[in-house]
This record gives structure tokens, C-alpha cells and sequence, in this order.
């Protein structure tokens, strides 16, 4: 339980870090954007065609057309790495045993009938233990955690076409949520995981863009309000 404590709690620490440096780096973008002279702060309203309405245009274009194609390029880039060959499943079957869900069987099958593709295809992978103690046994510290850490509702799932040493009955036509795990730089991996050491690289680039993405819309929400 310590060791996934310390991991989660290194995490955060980690990304407090980041977001300060994340914030400083748009701050000097916006700055730059700044008209000569122009005194007054971005989230200011302003009316329309003067200088501070055409500074928020500026900024909010940056954002749009420069720094938000940048996350979309890293992220596509985490995603080729994760790819590149040098990680792979190792048969661990943690993904296939304890699969989580914030939302109930129910719920899941309201999403599919409404049309979600990946409720759909969650369902026709996954089936819910019976109860949390079942899940607890294959996956006792993570579920630790989340006692510890959450107040909100978990729902535990796992896949009934594992055989007998932990291998996958109908692996050629599995879907594709299986065939793109891990696709979540912030997801908790086990050790035995073969792309435990993937998230490990890639997450800081993933925590940045994450805080480029939270800077971006707490300015956007900000302007928007003021027109």
C-alpha cells in the first residue's frame, strides 16, 4: 500500500511543479501579445475593437491555432511511442481483471443504448464481480487507495473469456478498448505491466500538456464571461 501511496502522492507533487511552470510559460506568450503600452489585465472586459478586445482575439487565437495544435501533436506523439515496439502486453491480465468504471452496469447499458461506442464495447467485454471483495483480491492496494483517497462511487469490472493461465479465449477478436490499453497516461499500472515503464516516460510531457489544456480554459471561461 506504501509503495502506490508514495506513487500517487509523487504524482501530485510532480504536477504542482509542472503546472507553475506550464502557467509561466503562457503567461510570457500572452505578454508577448501584449500591445505597446497597453495597460490592463486579460480577463478585463473591453469593448469591442479596442486594443484590450483585440489582445483577448490575439490570445484566444494563440491558444486555438498554436498552442493547443502543440498539445494534439505530443499527444499523438505519447501515442506512437506507446507503439514503437519497445512496449508490449507481458500477460499479466491485471487490465482483463480489474477493469474500472465510474458508472454502474446500468448506467453503462443506458450509454451503449444512447449510442456510446466505448460503453458498447465495454459491456461486451466485461461483466461485474459480485461483489468489492472479489475485486479486492486481485488488486488489494489499488483498491486500498481509493478508499483512502475518494468518496465517490467505483464500479469494478472483469473479462470472463480469461482460460486457465490467465490468457485471453477470443484474443484475435477482441475490441479495440482492449487492443489500445493503456490509451491514459494517468492510469494506475502494476509493475508486471508491459507499458508500466511508457507511462513512466511519457508522463511528464502528458501532466504538462494536461496543465496547458486546464491554463487554456480557466482564460477562455474567464474572456467569455466578460463579453
Amino acid at each position: 500500500m506504501s509503495d502506490l501511496n508514495e506513487k500517487i502522492e509523487g504524482i501530485k507533487l510532480s504536477y504542482r511543479e509542472i503546472f507553475m511552470d506550464a502557467a509561466e510559460e503562457i503567461e510570457k506568450r500572452i505578454e508577448a501579445l501584449r500591445p505597446k503600452d497597453f495597460e490592463g489585465d486579460l480577463t478585463a472586459v473591453y469593448p469591442v475593437g479596442s486594443e484590450g478586445k483585440l489582445w483577448q482575439n490575439a490570445v484566444l487565437d494563440m491558444f486555438e491555432n498554436d498552442i493547443s495544435k502543440e498539445v494534439v501533436r505530443k499527444l499523438a506523439q505519447i501515442k506512437a511511442y506507446r507503439n514503437c515496439g519497445q512496449f508490449g502486453c507481458k500477460g499479466c491480465a491485471t487490465c482483463c481483471n480489474l477493469a474500472c468504471s465510474e458508472f454502474s452496469p446500468e448506467e453503462l447499458k443506458e450509454k451503449a443504448k444512447n449510442g456510446d461506442n466505448f460503453a458498447n464495447q465495454f459491456l461486451s467485454v466485461f461483466v461485474p464481480y459480485n461483489s468489492r471483495e472479489e475485486a479486492y483480491k486481485i488488486y488489494p492496494e489499488y483498491l486500498d487507495l481509493l478508499r483512502k483517497k475518494t468518496d465517490e462511487k467505483v464500479y469494478f469490472y472483469h473479462c470472463p473469456k480469461l482460460d486457465e493461465n490467465n490468457r485471453c479465449s477470443d484474443y484475435e477478436n477482441r475490441p479495440q478498448i482492449c487492443r489500445d490499453f493503456p490509451d491514459n497516461p494517468f492510469c494506475i499500472l502494476p509493475k508486471s505491466c508491459g507499458y508500466y515503464d511508457w507511462r513512466e516516460e511519457i508522463q511528464p510531457v502528458a501532466l504538462l500538456m494536461h496543465s496547458f489544456v486546464e491554463i487554456m480554459e480557466f482564460y477562455k471561461n474567464k474572456i467569455s464571461k466578460g463579453e
